[in-house]
């Protein structure tokens, strides 16, 4: 397997607090990870080091064989741009573009906009026919899909998600699964921070952190071995 990210003894401490200690992770490409635990186990942290939208107080983050911690602010961001797809949980859309227009925002940074890439990314999704709408004209789910076509418009080494079914009822959170699972099974690599069982079941391992470590690290439970126990 090819590994192509490794968090190498991570600490983040913010004056007194440790939000993350010395964790270490090995990730594969084509790896489904999910990162679970308590509110303030440093998940969102770990998230946000990964993603180059924080740095470690200690220890280093390898991704794709170069290691982030002797890279200055540009260059992290281009990192981001290029090599990682981010999905949050509160969508984070421009109300005053279109689907489309908001897909596009992301090739502007990384490169030239192509509306029909675009396009052809919201197709994907299932939400060709609401190119034209604004995010205010779109429930939910198809907000969050958006979200999801605009983080793989660059074609991203990784895929993060913060909570992506967050906000959504069940039908839509199924729907957003299935696009992640078809990814997955194209090859994608994904990294989910969830509070849900039944999100992290889809993953092929799961990561509890508890008070910044790492408390444990395996295959998640399925959630139909859950209801026959």
């Amino acid at each position: 397997m090819n590994k192509i990210l490794s968090v190498e003894n991570v600490s983040k401490i913010y004056g007194q607090l440790k939000a993350l200690e010395n964790v270490s992770l090995d990730i594969n490409s084509g790896d489904w990870l999910a990162i679970m635990g308590p509110s303030g186990s440093g998940k969102t942290t770990l998230m946000n080091v990964i993603g180059c939208l924080d740095s470690p107080t200690e220890g280093r983050v390898v991704l794709d064989g170069l290691s982030l911690d002797r890279l200055g602010s540009n260059e992290l961001t281009a990192i981001r741009r290029e090599s990682i797809g981010l999905i949050f949980q509160q969508f984070h859309l421009v109300g005053h573009l279109t689907a489309l227009e908001n897909v596009m925002v992301a090739q502007y940074y990384h490169s030239l906009v192509d509306a029909k890439e675009a396009l052809e990314a919201l197709a994907k999704v299932g939400l060709s026919d609401r190119s034209k709408h604004l995010p205010r004209q779109l429930s939910g789910g198809e907000q969050q899909r958006v979200c999801i076509a605009r983080a793989l418009i660059n074609h991203p080494k990784i895929l993060l998600a913060d909570e992506p079914t967050g906000n959504l009822d069940e039908a839509n959170e199924a729907i957003v699964m299935g696009i992640l699972s078809d990814l997955h099974q194209h090859g994608g690599t994904i990294i989910v921070v969830t509070h849900s069982p039944e999100v992290a079941a889809h993953a092929q391992r799961t990561v509890v952190l508890e008070h910044g470590r790492v408390a444990k690290d395996s295959l998640p439970v399925k959630i139909n071995q859950l209801a026959s126990n």
